[in-house]
């Protein structure tokens, strides 16, 4: 089954469309997330799919129960499991989520292919006056427990941010970021995905 899904590559660009089968993205998913459907955080990325699948169906009248199974089940995985991840949020192909529990992504950041994201994280806006602005990153990203990515940051290729860090700039590809706020301590890239 083919679905057409539009992944906007920033707030101010215009929208690419990617089509890709549904069922083949939440097999890879589950093999992603070690073949174990009980995860939350693969509960949550199946949901954010549901979610942005729904946005194609066509005929008014299915749009609406859609809508409300969708909603259901986005304030489950987000009030059981501590996991918001709403369906505006781009996210790339086999993205785990390795623990729930007090993880914020901004409705619309950008989350690449193959990245891991665990407890605590938060992708979210720096500013009050800047709503919109949200982090972006790139392929096979690691983000470490308890840090926050504010603000409109792009996250390099490959790179790893350290726990409890708090990144307020740019991270090049392939650099590791410690701290609060985050400063680079080594810049060495691995293209190897974490799963």
């Amino acid at each position: 089954m083919g679905v057409q899904i539009n992944f906007p590559d920033n707030l101010y660009q215009k929208e690419k469309y990617v089509h890709y089968n549904l069922w083949q993205t939440l097999k890879e998913d589950w093999i992603a997330h070690g073949s174990d459907w009980t995860k939350p955080g693969f509960r949550a990325v199946v949901v954010h799919r549901f979610g942005v699948w729904r946005t194609t169906v066509k005929s008014k009248f299915l749009q609406i129960p859609l809508k409300i199974i969708y909603g259901m089940l986005y304030r489950k995985i987000r009030n059981s499991y501590g996991i918001e991840l709403f369906y505006t949020t781009h996210l790339g192909r086999r993205v785990v989520i390795e623990h729930q529990g007090g993880i914020v992504i901004h409705a619309h950041a950008s989350i690449g292919d193959d990245c891991m994201i665990r407890q605590g994280v938060t992708l979210g806006m720096r500013y009050p006056e800047r709503p919109m602005d949200a982090p972006k990153l790139g392929k096979n990203v690691e983000v470490g427990s308890g840090a926050a990515i504010l603000g409109d940051v792009t996250i390099g290729d490959n790179a790893r941010i350290g726990a409890n860090a708090v990144v307020l700039q740019d991270v090049p590809p392939g650099a590791t970021a410690v701290g609060i706020p985050a400063k680079i301590v080594s810049h060495q890239i691995s293209t190897t995905p974490f799963h």
